[in-house]
């Protein structure tokens, strides 16, 4: 009965939505995951402790509850349609405010009907904003969760994102370990942010050789945006996540978007991927319970997220603003995902 509900609820949200109907045939993998900054999610109600006020009735972008409730409903479209036939098992996200915004998105939107439960940060963030894990829970048993809070380097550097770390059990009796980040911003030039970007890395790594060290069997999946790119010290040095050779090392983190075009962001008319998929080693060996491939990891270039780019040419993400004003559209980013095959 819960299938023929869960068939229905995907329906219904296709059919709401401006999707390719070749899509409606396409059968999903397994066990997908989906990573997705869904460009500032935010609630109409002010947060006295948090520097909101962009993101109130009143304010320069008049953001209201209407909107409010039709972003809701974009993002429940766009995670049902990114999954396909299965909802993606597993949603990370980043540009969320707080816990009333993820409560609605689960149990007063579209995607209500997906059984979805969720657990996120509550970081020190001036703007408020937060990473989140959405789960299946019949597809990963949440064993346990915390925020690894970030220390800024200097006291001119303002507190950034924390790191979401999910521990999860799976139907083959493995555990994943998945880190959901959001890596401060390129406010101020590249060059000039790059260190502070450089030291969360650091984190991530860290936490990244805690648990291939004391897990058995280490599976650990990072994803998130990182304002940075593949070739970015954040990535290719700090975490020395690059392309998966023929012969991965079980121990060593992959990079499993490195090759894909054209990219999840656009900047001055040039693409680029500032989202991405690690993994450890071991979830790439073909012989394990759960393992996936370069090959099984994309970004979702759903033609409803694009529109044109009438500056530079070709097509950019249809974004929610643009700038101050409201386009209506979906993010700034395109949403990433990758497929796992479990065997148990």
């Amino acid at each position: 009965m819960r299938k023929i509900h869960r068939l229905f609820a995907i329906l219904s949200i296709f059919l709401l939505s401006a999707i390719n109907p070749e899509r409606l045939f396409a059968q999903a993998e397994p066990f997908r995951v989906v990573f997705w900054n869904v460009e500032n999610l935010f609630d109409t109600r002010p947060d006295s402790l948090k520097d909101d006020k962009e993101f109130l009735p009143e304010s320069i972008r008049h953001w209201h509850y209407g909107r409010y409730k039709k972003k809701m409903a974009d993002v429940s479209r766009v995670i049902a349609a990114v999954g396909g036939w299965t909802p993606p098992a597993l949603v990370g996200l980043c540009e969320v405010e707080n816990d009333s915004v993820l409560h609605h998105l689960t149990r007063y939107s579209p995607l209500k009907e997906l059984s979805y439960r969720y657990v996120m940060t509550d970081s020190p963030d001036e703007r408020g904003i937060d990473v989140a894990l959405l789960y299946q829970r019949d597809r990963f048993k949440l064993l346990q969760h915390r925020s690894v809070r970030i220390i800024p380097p200097t006291a001119r550097h303002r507190p950034t994102r924390d790191i979401l770390h999910v521990s999860g059990l799976l139907a083959t009796d493995d555990t994943l370990d998945v880190l959901v980040c959001h890596l401060p911003s390129r406010s101020g030039g590249q060059q000039e942010s790059e260190p502070y970007r450089l030291h969360v890395a650091q984190v991530i790594r860290r936490q990244a050789d805690s648990l291939i060290q004391v897990r058995t069997r280490p599976q650990v999946l990072i994803m998130g945006d990182f304002n940075d790119y593949p070739t970015n010290k954040s990535i290719a040095e700090v975490l020395g996540a690059v392309a998966p050779p023929v012969k991965p090392s079980p121990l060593s983190l992959y990079h499993l978007l490195v090759n894909k075009e054209p990219g999840t962001y656009k900047y001055r008319g040039q693409w680029g991927i500032l989202d991405h998929l690690i993994v450890s080693g071991t979830l790439l060996e073909a012989s394990a319970r759960m393992h996936t491939d370069e090959s099984k990891a994309h970004i979702a270039r759903l033609p409803f997220l694009l529109t044109d780019d009438e500056k530079h040419g070709g097509t950019q993400p249809f974004r929610t603003y643009y700038g101050m004003k409201y386009q209506g559209g979906y993010s700034d980013h395109l949403p990433v995902y990758v497929d796992f095959t479990l065997t148990e």
